[in-house]
């Protein structure tokens, strides 16, 4: 039985941004659909990547969540963080974006790596469990690296896309930085967390529309309180990350967003934890919210 095709922009929570706060990203690159201001202390507008090259038939579109991660991690509080953090005269720092869907993020962050980090010789890396994400994202990458070239800029260095699961593909203690926008809807069950297209009969009239609805369910499917897939990814945290490593993870209201933040700050190990981007608020808490994780 195919998963019902549902539009993950309507689906997420049914968003609706307010109109208070510091900063504006136009997000005329798509639709042409304006994005609410956000509120995080926001410095000079950075380009945001072109997805136009995207099949959003079955490759998530980016939407509120995706630029609340670029506003945030363009912010003079988050860049400052980083540059101090990851000072030149340190090593050179690996970003992962888990689940880079069009890869507008990891984008971003790559083509952007001077302003955020404050120097260039960044690496990113991406993973994805939907394979034509992951080419997606390549091609995301390429073009925003392309665009900064042009405009003499220099770009960090853009390692791959993996097809995997979360952060399993990658080298314990090895990531400094980890991007992470989760399926956050809550919803009865997961979907099948890597579908297998070789099981579609691809004679059939639907099955193309069958294997998208399954890709497009990954994307915003979180099973109970929207954070199964989220808990599992903050499970895998004290591994994946350097000594040094902070890891940005989206939530929304509906995944109690205050008990999250408890959690990791009693979890052994002497986690921070703090909010650094909201989308406005409602009820006496934000939407949506950005969280930092890390170690002092």
């Amino acid at each position: 039985m195919a998963i019902k095709r549902t539009n993950r922009r309507q689906r997420r929570c049914s968003i609706a941004l307010h109109c208070s706060g510091l900063s504006w990203r136009a997000v005329a690159v798509n639709r042409g659909q304006a994005y609410q201001p956000l509120r995080v202390p926001y410095i000079d507008m950075l380009p945001t990547p072109s997805t136009s090259h995207v099949n959003h038939d079955h490759i998530y579109e980016p939407a509120e969540d995706s630029y609340l991660l670029l506003d945030t991690l363009a912010s003079s509080t988050e860049t400052k963080f980083l540059k101090d953090r990851f000072a030149p005269a340190t090593a050179s720092p690996l970003v992962l974006e888990v689940g880079t869907g069009s890869g507008v993020v990891l984008a971003f962050v790559t083509a952007h790596a001077d302003s955020i980090f404050g120097r260039a010789d960044i690496a990113t890396i991406g993973t994805d469990v939907n394979p034509f994400a992951c080419e997606a994202t390549a091609e995301t990458v390429r073009v925003a690296v392309t665009e900064q070239a042009k405009a003499g800029k220099i770009p960090g260095h853009f390692c791959d896309c993996i097809n995997g699961d979360l952060s399993t593909a990658l080298k314990h203690g090895s990531v400094d930085v980890l991007i992470f926008n989760p399926p956050y809807v809550p919803t009865e069950a997961l979907p099948q967390s890597r579908p297998d297209m070789g099981s579609l009969d691809k004679s059939a009239p639907l099955a193309d529309f069958e294997r998208d609805s399954r890709l497009l369910a990954l994307s915003y499917a979180g099973g109970a309180d929207g954070m199964e897939t989220t808990d599992r990814l903050l499970g895998q945290l004290p591994d994946v990350l350097s000594k040094r490593g902070v890891a940005y993870v989206l939530l929304c209201k509906q995944n109690r967003p205050e008990a999250v933040l408890k959690r990791i700050r009693d979890e052994p190990g002497g986690w921070n934890a703090e909010v650094v981007g909201t989308s406005g608020q409602k009820a006496g808490w934000e939407r949506l919210c950005i969280l930092r994780i890390w170690r002092p």
